[in-house]
């Protein structure tokens, strides 16, 4: 059964104690501590510290990160951790991120400081990856636990997992097994050590036993609150994407700055007109420029009514929307051929409020430089002195126009600010055409165009062109010619096999960028059996990565054998298997992705130049910041702002933008989340029955990660 949000805004409030409120009135008084919205990572140069560090990037929490490897490094010390703001006591940092329970030597005085400090201020600690051991409140591996790969396991989000940080998740976390070849993932399974105040979060089945151990724990002690996690893991893997947000709800108790949602969009170019489709036994496609067989015609690949109705019905059964990127030419051209009749274009026009709609060019032409296509790859064509030939201002701007007419003609419900170009063109492309048409912008300003999709493969940051701000998309590995899945293997196997395996060895030519594969596919199999589960993964990752660019496939894989379907499906069925009703996938448009893209890169501007300033005395979280920057936030359901709720709910806490006026924000937060931050502080502070700490003969005081771990 899924949890339930009133759960989820319980834990939030109960996990406030973080930020050092103490026992007594809501509102504060001057003896009441500061406690700044920043958080201190402290780095051993290991993936685990650097994925949280990254996972806060995302997010737009600030951080500060001393790197232990320099040694020119900042000392940590009570006056580096705390100090006074107008007579009032301040913690600088809401929470610690060590690369372990103590990555400092015996009898460190930075260690000494930071346990004072989280004592002082009831700061949180979090150990992104440590040894099971006493000091961790875990028994060593070797007392009926286990130490070593745990590839392919799934663990389990235990009851007080789902009822504290771990609530957005429904359950299941499987880590990742990629390669059998390659171990990913070292851990140690333990059970708690006797009377030690641990709370297990996650667990795994401890491999040849019954028993469970803890992979991601809480630990109460002297005062002190240890988050303790005991696998190895990167930014990329799986495992922690699906458990970094509640490692950052846990340590922040859910007030922070910066938000993280889930975000899936998949934008479905050519609508209305036909692809080129794929020649096996050529290796190239008949239509292209760079396929020049005179001999043979194009096959084209084009929707049908029926894949109308299909495309309808997924949708309904996923509750998610696909945005059309149309060419009102294609269904012309088709009308034209066929004595007026176009069945496709009357069911999407019937259908057509069950989509959204993205303007990309009236008949698809390359935008960019005049292609002299004589020579193979083509080449940009110069004039008489050098120079390069464009394709003009008019001529873009008619087809942006043409097509925004025939649009509107049809009743298709657009975004007149939106654009896709054809291939992206009119934009650098390299090597041929290194700069963008300078007519583009020109073009996009004629119509005033907002927002420009660009290829994420080429140019994954936005950028301005013209008037508009570009939305990278990323392209999945479904190829534009493919409306059978034999056909995407056989050019699937043509790239990426040598040239001695009978590909053509692009593989080979770009080994930073590309890999071989050690043996083609299997035409019949090698679809559904290597490149659906490859891309899934893919596209999970960028869902899981708070990462709101759109996706791109074609219409010709939604035509024919509908090869995009097990991908796309397999990217929100997974999904629904692991997170909570209160954590649904985000499905934006283009423009409100654009603007997210947009907002998040000047916030991260904003704190990078040190202009944003927010803290929490008591009940109040004040945010300083530059008149007219957008701030985020996340904070427990019933936070307000000037007496009215503030942000969206997700995930059992409320985000969003609020904008500034160059005033301080205050921010009230409820008094469950007060009420609840009392009893937790109170707790932490409670007397611990005296863990065995006993180590036992081969047993080191700490494994610090290295390659072999």
């Amino acid at each position: 059964m899924k949890r339930t949000l009133r759960t989820a805004v319980l834990t939030a409030g109960a996990l406030i104690a973080a930020l050092g409120l103490p026992a007594g009135p809501a509102h504060a008084d001057d003896t009441t501590p500061r406690i700044d919205l920043r958080v201190l990572v402290v780095s051993d140069g290991g993936p685990s510290t650097d994925a949280i560090a990254a996972e806060l990037t995302a997010a737009g929490t600030p951080y500060t990160e001393i790197d232990l490897t320099r040694s020119d490094r900042t000392v940590i010390d009570a006056g580096f951790l705390a100090d006074t703001v107008d007579g009032r006591p301040r913690a600088r940092f809401q929470a610690v991120v060590l690369p372990n329970d103590n990555p400092f030597p015996a009898g460190s005085t930075e260690m000494a400081a930071l346990a004072t400090y989280e004592q002082t201020y009831a700061i949180p600690q979090v150990d992104a990856y440590t040894y099971a051991r006493p000091e961790a409140g875990l028994q060593y591996p070797i007392h009926g636990g286990y130490s070593g790969s745990i590839d392919g396991a799934e663990a389990e989000v235990t009851d007080a997992g789902k009822a504290g940080p771990f609530g957005y998740l429904d359950g299941a976390v499987p880590f990742e097994d990629n390669d059998p070849a390659i171990g990913e993932s070292y851990a140690y399974l333990s059970k708690p050590v006797t009377g030690a105040d641990f709370t297990p979060y996650v667990e795994a089945a401890i491999p040849g036993q019954s028993t469970r151990g803890t992979l991601v724990g809480e630990y109460r002690h002297d005062g002190r609150r240890e988050l303790v996690v005991t696998f190895v893991y990167n930014q990329y893997q799986q495992q922690f994407r699906l458990l970094a947000r509640g490692i950052v709800e846990w340590m922040t108790g859910g007030v922070h700055l910066g938000a993280s949602r889930n975000y899936f969009a998949v934008h479905v170019d050519d609508v209305f007109a036909a692809d080129d489709r794929w020649n096996t036994e050529l290796n190239c496609t008949p239509g292209d420029v760079d396929c020049t067989d005179p001999s043979v015609e194009p096959d084209p690949i084009r929707m049908t009514p029926d894949d109308v109705d299909h495309a309808t019905a997924w949708q309904t059964d996923k509750g998610f929307t696909l945005d059309f990127a149309y060419n009102g030419a294609g269904s012309v051209d088709h009308r034209e051929d066929n004595n007026g009749d176009d069945p496709l274009t009357d069911r999407l026009i019937a259908d057509r409020n069950r989509f959204r709609w993205i303007n990309h060019t009236y008949s698809h032409p390359f935008l960019g430089c005049v292609q002299d296509t004589s020579v193979v790859p083509w080449r940009c064509a110069t004039n008489a002195d050098g120079s390069t030939q464009w394709v003009s201002r008019n001529e873009i701007s008619d087809e942006i126009a043409t097509n925004r007419v025939w649009g509107e003609t049809a009743g298709l419900p657009l975004e007149n600010g939106e654009l896709v170009t054809g291939e992206h063109s009119g934009m650098r492309v390299l090597p041929q055409q290194p700069e963008d048409n300078p007519n583009l912008a020109l073009a996009l300003d004629d119509n005033d165009i907002t927002w420009l999709g660009s290829d994420n493969s080429r140019e994954p940051a936005q950028r301005q062109v013209g008037p508009a701000t570009t939305v990278p998309r990323y392209p999945m590995n479904v190829f534009y010619n493919a409306g059978r899945a034999a056909e995407q293997v056989d050019e699937y196997n043509w790239i990426y096999t040598s040239r001695a395996q009978g590909g053509s060895g692009i593989c080979e030519d770009n080994p930073a960028t590309t890999t071989c594969l050690s043996a083609p596919l299997d035409t019949a199999t090698g679809y559904d059996e290597v490149i659906v589960p490859l891309e899934k993964r893919i596209a999970l990752g960028h869902v899981l990565a708070n990462d709101p660019k759109p996706h791109f496939i074609h219409q010709s894989n939604l035509a024919e054998d509908r090869i995009a379907y097990p991908v796309l499906s397999g990217v929100l069925d997974g999904y629904a298997a692991l997170f909570a009703e209160n954590t649904p996938v985000v499905n934006l448009r283009m423009k409100d992705i654009g603007a997210e893209l947009r907002r998040r890169a000047t916030w991260q501007a904003a704190l990078q130049a040190g202009e944003v300033t927010a803290y929490r005395i008591g009940d109040t979280v004040t945010v300083e910041a530059p008149d007219e920057l957008a701030v985020t936030a996340t904070l427990p359901t019933g936070t307000t702002l000037a007496g009215a709720a503030f942000g969206e709910a997700y995930a059992g806490a409320v985000s969003g933008w609020t904008p500034s006026t160059g005033e301080p924000l205050d921010l009230t937060l409820p008094a469950t989340a007060v009420t609840s931050a009392v009893a937790s502080s109170e707790s932490a502070e409670a007397t611990d029955p005296a863990p065995d700490t006993r180590v036992p003969a081969g047993v080191g005081e700490r494994v610090p990660y290295t390659a072999d771990n």
